[in-house]
């Protein structure tokens, strides 16, 4: 409870903060408390993911405290919004990208997902990424556009090909979150309410998927063949979430990509939407994967595999809520240029 509390706390230090020392201290909170809930477990690998990191986050602290206060060197000014100096937002890019994991300081993200327990996996997923997506929001107008267009097309390649050959889930998910990470970049600078729009919604589909694998307890592919039998009706529902999380149009998934598209295509980018909607792709065929180990058919195997028991536990009204509001939010969409 306290290192909820205080994951909490570092986070809403980070979002309410206008002074760059006020921000970092809230990263640093944050850091601090989900250490020990990646390494709860004491097994080596838990202990391997808490220090990789820790290695990676504290290096990013440090560059985010050398670009601001290289910042308030040249400008007099520590405010965040007030981001002017060039160098300065170079590096500023530089360490949100490793603090979130993209292209190309993503390497510690897979390993440190696969190491942890699923609940702290789905932390790491969603609530952790927020301060940092909140940072590139506050300073989205003095970003540059081009390094932020190329790390995004990065990820989402890298994030598609790397997750074709993996069969466990975590990594699976990690992938798909640098990729996402990637469609998020690539509009910031020209939209970042369609940056927070896409995370939240993101978010809520992959907060869908770990609570799921955390009710029918499955971790690698294999297990995910054999546990339809478990929970038949919440398996249905995981097909459809993973879908939307690929992005198929009837489902939620897709009403992000749309309006990135059609606002990049506005911005003169035609070519840029083009790619990173081909590089998705990618991230569709591991989804279909996923989708089709998790419910439509066992794939012929010679190892006999036993059943699962059916299990008649109430699935709970998170899981519920979280799946239905992943698959049919897409009706929504006339809404959203309102709000943006």
């Amino acid at each position: 409870l306290m290192f909820a509390l205080s994951l909490l706390l570092g986070t809403t230090i980070t979002i309410t903060s206008n002074h760059w020392i006020m921000a970092w201290a809230g990263l640093e909170i944050n850091t601090l408390s989900i250490l020990p809930l990646i390494a709860k477990s004491h097994h080596p690998r838990a202990i391997e993911a808490a220090t990789k990191y820790f290695m990676t986050q504290a290096t990013a602290s440090a560059l985010v405290l050398f670009s601001s206060m290289t910042n308030a060197w040249h400008t007099g000014q520590w405010d965040i919004t007030q981001m002017t100096h060039t160098t300065s937002c170079l590096i500023l890019t530089s360490a949100i990208a490793m603090k979130l994991g993209m292209v190309p300081f993503h390497f510690w993200f897979p390993e440190v997902l696969q190491g942890s327990p699923i609940i702290t996996g789905l932390i790491l997923s969603t609530i952790m990424k927020l301060p940092p997506i909140a940072l590139l929001y506050m300073t989205s107008h003095s970003l540059n556009p081009t390094l932020l267009t190329l790390m995004a097309i990065m990820s989402a390649a890298l994030g598609g090909w790397m997750g074709l050959n993996q069969t466990q889930i975590r990594k699976i998910l990690a992938f798909s979150s640098i990729s996402h990470l990637g469609w998020m970049a690539i509009i910031i600078p020209f939209s970042p309410k369609l940056t927070m729009l896409n995370f939240y919604l993101y978010a809520l589909m992959t907060s869908a998927i770990f609570l799921t694998m955390n009710t029918v307890k499955v971790l690698k592919l294999s297990t995910l063949m054999t546990s339809w039998t478990k929970a038949p009706a919440l398996n249905t529902m995981l097909l459809l979430t993973l879908l939307s999380l690929a992005g198929l149009p009837p489902l939620t998934g897709f009403l992000p990509k749309w309006l990135i598209i059609q606002e990049l295509t506005k911005q003169n980018m035609a070519p840029t939407a083009i790619i990173i909607s081909l590089l998705s792709l990618l991230g569709l065929f591991f989804y279909l994967r996923l989708a089709y180990c998790a419910t439509i058919t066992l794939p012929p195997h010679t190892t006999n595999h036993m059943k699962q028991w059916h299990t008649y536990k109430p699935t709970s009204t998170l899981i519920a809520i979280s799946i239905v509001m992943s698959i049919m939010l897409l009706p929504i969409s006339p809404m959203i240029p309102t709000i943006l």
